[in-house]
């Protein structure tokens, strides 16, 4: 089989009925199995899934497997040869599959593509990305993200000195929309299991670069994406307090740049 789109579910139906649809919509002349992996699993979505949808593999778990643990059980249940990791915030554009598809077939140096992400309103959303740095997370997260010097170097991570118009090779692509070959992963190996949630995108595209597989934002192929950014609410001092997905974050940037400390940036065009 050619392909496997796996969707990955978090408590929300109503955008993956979206995201299921507009795959069922708009993605043609492609041989492909489609299933879906949900974490805390709720009534509503296992309703939903059995009675709307009850030719789809559904991987329902009662607790909270994270990211990277819906990825690894979308993998091991997955037969295609290339697989379209998805949140369930995606909704796919007519074609979009098919380009990047196509794309990764002719070059088979690339372990992971991502498209081009748009929000609702067309507008360009920021999903490729250069290697964090221990600043960039204080950037981020403080009140310093609001001065010229540190918008300089967030406007660097964010790559806006490039044109997004433009294939190219990048240091990481957001987790939420990635096509991989099963080949590089099998070399590369699966998300690293210490990342709950958060940053386990990074270290993966980064591992995919360590073993001889490049990492190319695809902008031929568009989706649009729900981004909530749940883990920046409340702003720093309340987010602080109150948001346990600022503290998830945080400390998965920790583990991140612990298990780097002494290991070189992968060097690419």
């Amino acid at each position: 089989m050619d392909l496997t789109i796996a969707i990955n579910g978090y408590r929300n139906p109503e955008l993956l009925k979206l995201c299921i649809k507009s795959i069922r919509r708009n993605v043609k002349n492609v041989n492909y199995e489609l299933i879906v992996t949900d974490s805390a699993t709720e009534e509503e979505t296992e309703l939903m899934m059995r009675e709307e949808f009850p030719g789809i593999k559904f991987f329902p778990s009662r607790i909270n497997i994270g990211f990277q643990g819906m990825v690894k059980k979308s993998i091991e249940q997955s037969q295609g040869e290339y697989l379209l990791l998805l949140n369930n915030d995606i909704i796919v554009r007519e074609n979009s599959v098919e380009a990047i598809l196509e794309f990764m077939k002719k070059n088979p140096d690339v372990g992971i593509a991502g498209p081009q992400l748009l929000n609702f309103n067309d507008t360009l959303q920021y999903s490729c990305f250069r290697f964090y740095k221990p600043i960039t997370i204080l950037y981020r997260r403080t009140f310093l993200g609001k001065f010229s010097f540190a918008k300089k170097h967030l406007d660097w991570f964010l790559m806006k000195d490039y044109d997004h118009k433009k294939i190219k090779e990048v240091d990481w692509l957001m987790g939420s929309a990635l096509l991989v070959s099963r080949k590089a992963v099998s070399k590369a190996g699966l998300m690293d299991p210490r990342f709950f949630m958060y940053m386990e995108d990074v270290d993966w595209c980064r591992r995919f670069w360590e073993n001889g597989y490049k990492v190319i934002y695809y902008p031929e192929a568009k989706m649009y994406h729900y981004h909530g950014k749940a883990s920046a609410k409340g702003g720093f001092i309340g987010s602080l307090l109150f948001n346990k997905l600022t503290w998830i974050h945080i400390n998965s940037a920790i583990k991140y740049f612990k298990k780097y400390k002494d290991k070189p940036i992968p060097r690419h065009n």
